[in-house]
């Protein structure tokens, strides 16, 4: 169940956080129109959309390679990179909101959205989250075996 729940994050993940990116890289101004509800956006802010955009490419097609995997250790440093990365990102996207009062149509759904997957992460990755079988050993790293 464990591998399939992480399967299912890596795969929403990978798709998500890359179809992000190719609208940082190529479209940043709609995206952050849309998201922040920023009408002018400075040439500054496009660079460093696309600096976000190569990042958030980075971690999808890291996801998506991952998301066959049984738990590694690798799997796991990538699953907690992206709990971070959740965590992070729906905390700013609420203090854009609440703080500096933007109000793009995607903002709140974005904000969380970013929750769900930080806790959808968190539950793949408690201590608890993988069954054991009569020898002690992870199902996942059976399978794997197999």
């Amino acid at each position: 169940m464990n591998a399939t729940k992480r399967r299912l994050l890596l795969l929403t993940t990978a798709t998500v956080e890359a179809g992000t990116s190719l609208c940082l890289l190529f479209l940043p101004a709609s995206l952050f129109a849309i998201l922040l509800g920023l009408e002018r956006v400075s040439i500054e802010a496009i660079f460093v959309g696309r600096i976000a955009g190569a990042a958030l490419l980075a971690l999808g097609v890291a996801s998506w390679m991952a998301r066959g995997d049984s738990l590694t250790p690798a799997q796991r440093g990538l699953l907690t990179g992206i709990l971070i990365y959740n965590t992070v990102a729906s905390m700013l996207l609420a203090y854009a909101g609440v703080v500096l009062e933007m109000i793009g149509v995607l903002l709140w759904l974005a904000a969380a959205f970013h929750a769900f997957l930080a806790i959808w992460c968190f539950s793949c990755l408690r201590p608890g989250g993988i069954a054991r079988d009569s020898h002690g050993e992870d199902n996942d790293r059976r399978a794997a075996k197999n």
